[in-house]
């Protein structure tokens, strides 16, 4: 919600949105220490932009500002035939948060994935990273899956 107590709009990515996204994905690489080349940013966004790509963007707009992001993927997998979407990224900027916006963005995706015909929504985070979890555990309770990571 916004401070009107509206909901935060969500819309697509627009081609003139690259500084502002770029804006919120350095403060969500900088949340989780992370230090990407500029390749990698500059093909994410391209992906974004791309329709035939399967990783695509939502973006939380307050008074004419992103504020919020997810980037994520669709994508087939071997227990159902509807597609997946693997919500990668979420971001709210700092001075937007407490506002609703991420509880908007998870709602844009589930309202999107029920329209679309997809078969999951799934995300994950870091065990410690309890402001996020409280949001998340709000629309589902956490499996009981680890994740293995191997970086080639």
């Amino acid at each position: 919600m916004t401070a009107a107590g509206k909901p935060a709009p969500i819309r697509d990515p627009a081609a003139d949105d690259e500084a502002h996204w770029r804006r919120l994905w350095a403060g969500y690489l900088a949340f989780y220490g992370e230090d990407l080349p500029e390749a990698v940013t500059a093909a994410t966004w391209r992906r974004i932009l791309d329709p035939a790509s399967p990783v695509f963007a939502r973006f939380a707009v307050r008074d004419g500002t992103l504020v919020g992001m997810t980037v994520n993927v669709l994508h087939e997998g071997t227990w159902t035939v509807a597609p997946v979407c693997y919500l990668e990224d979420l971001f709210v900027a700092p001075e937007a948060r407490g506002a609703g916006i991420g509880r908007a963005l998870i709602a844009d995706l589930v309202d999107l994935g029920t329209m679309r015909g997809w078969s999951r929504l799934y995300w994950h985070t870091k065990l410690g990273n309890a402001e996020a979890r409280r949001l998340y555990e709000r629309f589902v309770a956490a499996d009981d899956f680890c994740r293995y990571r191997l970086v080639l």
